[in-house]
């Protein structure tokens, strides 16, 4: 049986073209203004036709109450006003009035399409994964989920494996990387993955050597050993350059005078 209080709830009819969410949080945050306002909220999501919102008009009319829509298309919005007036139902537009007004004031034309608000957050999401995958599988760590990752990057000590990593993560991509050092094989698994995921990086010899001593003096250390060498550096590069060669669908990426944005640019290009 019901009590004088369900009888008197003011019930609120939540129209919108994707899930509603957008819709539900303007009358929520709106209803905070009000005290002890017993309401109930109802979603009618995904009206993406007239017959659709016409059959959601019709079941408010059963337990009548406001409509707020959050429709795109400005047919669809427009249908939805008579159908409600039809029926003798209030209904309030969030969305059109604030488009055409933003509309006129870039002077630019909306796209008009449902969801988009969401599309971005799933890009955003899948970013902030990207990156935490990143962060967890730099220099060679969890080998065990090279399978995972969109890119895997190669290449010995201080050809950018990790800043170019984590740029390519902000960009959406899960990215691993593997250094390789002279007489010790890289793990099996590089070789069990798909193929053409994997980048080797390379660099000059002059230059390699540079950024060697740079980071070496960067942690108090002397800048002369066999980190810094010139034949034991070029050995090195000619290993992992031998390496590439001998693996075909690795794209090579040289690194000589190259900035992170570029090397980056010239990889998306392939995994687009």
């Amino acid at each position: 049986m019901k009590t004088e209080k369900d009888q008197n709830i003011k019930h609120i009819y939540i129209f919108s073209s994707s899930v509603g969410e957008t819709g539900e949080r303007v009358v929520k945050t709106t209803l905070a203004q009000f005290d002890d306002s017993n309401t109930e909220l109802h979603r009618k999501s995904h009206l993406r036709t007239l017959e659709e919102i016409r059959k959601a008009v019709k079941d408010v009319e059963a337990q009548p109450g406001l409509i707020v829509y959050t429709l795109v298309d400005p047919v669809h919005a427009n249908f939805l006003y008579v159908e409600a007036k039809r029926y003798g139902l209030k209904a309030l537009d969030l969305i059109t009035p604030i488009i055409g007004e933003i509309q006129e004031f870039l002077n630019l034309p909306a796209k008009r399409k449902p969801g988009l608000i969401y599309k971005v957050n799933e890009e955003y999401i899948r970013g902030l994964e990207a990156i935490n995958f990143t962060v967890k599988h730099d220099d060679a760590q969890r080998v065990q989920d090279l399978y995972m990752a969109d890119i895997v990057l190669v290449g010995v000590s201080r050809t950018s494996k990790t800043p170019l990593s984590i740029y390519l993560a902000t960009k959406g991509y899960m990215v691993s990387n593997i250094p390789l050092v002279e007489g010790i094989d890289p793990p099996e698994i590089l070789f069990a993955i798909d193929q053409s995921r994997i980048v080797g990086l390379t660099i000059d010899v002059p230059q390699l050597i540079n950024r060697r001593k740079s980071r070496l003096r960067n942690y108090g250390q002397a800048t002369r050993s066999s980190y810094t060498a010139y034949e034991e550096v070029k050995s090195e590069l000619d290993y992992a350059k031998l390496l590439y060669r001998e693996h075909a669908k690795w794209l090579v990426v040289d690194m000589t005078n190259k900035a992170i944005e570029e090397a980056a640019a010239e990889i998306m290009k392939k995994f687009q």
